[in-house]
């Protein structure tokens, strides 16, 4: 039997789960006030505090950490790097530390598995990071050489989610090609064609459909001219791209389920809107359906607003089922994906992944 001890941090709240085998036996979310990090100027300054969290909560929930057999983290803002299962080694450990490629509350993942897996002996891990890079050379083309499409997407949840949809088509997920639609606060359409995404939108930083508070691609010359027009700053101008477009643009809420409501209740302009949404999703369905050149077996519809079946799953249905069948899996357990990631690896079903080897770093 495997112990994993798996440990998420997010913005506000640090995710941690105890897996034995395939057994979720603990899962817990302790959320982090305001108050609590308004001290902390760097993400990396929360290190500690977020470490105590994690060793009060193994602590309390009565288990020794020698008694892991790894301990996995959150893969944070690395370099370019394809899927996989990552031994978490010092070149990783540097780059996450500086915030060399940005600061995110995930980088803690890495770093906090790593000094806890030197207490228990073991080895620390990451699974799948948001910067998985498998697209391929020509899908990577933007159209002026100033300009590269950047694989940055929902990794962890969308290989899982293709694991699992592989297995209900009988098949391993290096046999089958599949459109992932992971469907959350930011929208990543993937391409998985067997085994590898070999082209996705940059989910993170305008690429692709709307989303519930970001704005997806939009025409390029209006956006010019009005970051010229003298009436928004810098800081305005990337806010209405990410965190201000979107649903928030369009109804003034980032919340689908409120949307579901003024719908339900005759909001003509809020059906349209959420319409327009789905309609863009599956116009990105079909840009990475053709992505595929020898067929589509399945078309997975993930993330929280697959819970939507009224709306957004049906409409959606409508719209791509003539290109593949459609698999519906709501939500995502992020927990669950990389304790399965490191016991592939404990296993000696996969082999763990150098990172320091990958970037010739």
């Amino acid at each position: 039997m495997y112990r994993i001890l798996v440990i998420n941090p997010g913005s506000t709240s640090t995710k941690l789960a105890i897996y034995e085998d395939e057994k979720e036996v603990l899962k817990e979310t302790i959320r982090h006030s305001v108050e609590e990090l308004k001290d902390f100027e760097r993400i990396t300054d929360q290190y500690e505090f977020r470490k105590n969290v994690i060793l009060d909560f193994v602590k309390k929930a009565g288990y020794d950490i020698k008694s892991f057999s790894a301990i996995v983290g959150r893969g944070g803002l690395v370099r370019p790097i394809p899927s996989g299962a990552y031994e978490v080694d010092e070149l990783m450990l540097k780059e996450l530390r500086e915030g060399k490629y940005g600061e995110h509350a995930s980088n803690l993942g890495a770093l906090i598995a790593n000094e806890l897996a030197k207490e228990a002996g073991v080895k620390a891990y990451i699974v799948d990071p948001v910067v998985v890079d498998e697209m391929m050379d020509i899908a990577k083309i933007s159209g002026h050489p100033d300009f590269v499409r950047k694989s940055i997407f929902h990794a962890l949840n969308q290989k899982a989610v293709a694991r699992r949809a592989a297995e209900e088509l009988g098949k391993s997920y290096e046999e089958v090609n599949l459109v992932v639609v992971h469907m959350g606060g930011g929208i990543s359409i993937g391409a998985h064609k067997k085994g590898r995404v070999v082209d996705v939108n940059n989910a993170l930083d305008g690429d692709g459909p709307f989303t519930p508070e970001r704005s997806g691609t939009l025409p390029m010359t209006q956006v010019i001219d009005l970051a010229y027009s003298g009436k928004f700053t810098l800081d305005q101008m990337k806010k209405r791209i990410k965190g201000k477009g979107g649903l928030v643009a369009y109804l003034g809420t980032n919340d689908a389920l409120e949307v579901q409501g003024r719908i339900r209740n005759g909001d003509k302009q809020a059906e349209l809107v959420y319409k327009a949404m789905a309609h863009q999703i599956a116009k990105w369905v079909g840009k990475m359906a053709m992505a595929l050149t020898d067929g589509v077996d399945a078309i997975v519809l993930t993330g929280g607003l697959a819970y939507d079946e009224e709306f957004m799953v049906k409409w959606l249905k409508e719209m791509v089922s003539f290109i593949a069948p459609v698999i519906v899996y709501p939500g995502g357990d992020e927990e669950k994906a990389l304790a399965m990631g490191v016991l592939r690896v404990l296993r000696g079903q996969e082999k763990a992944k150098k990172y320091k080897e990958i970037v010739g770093g």
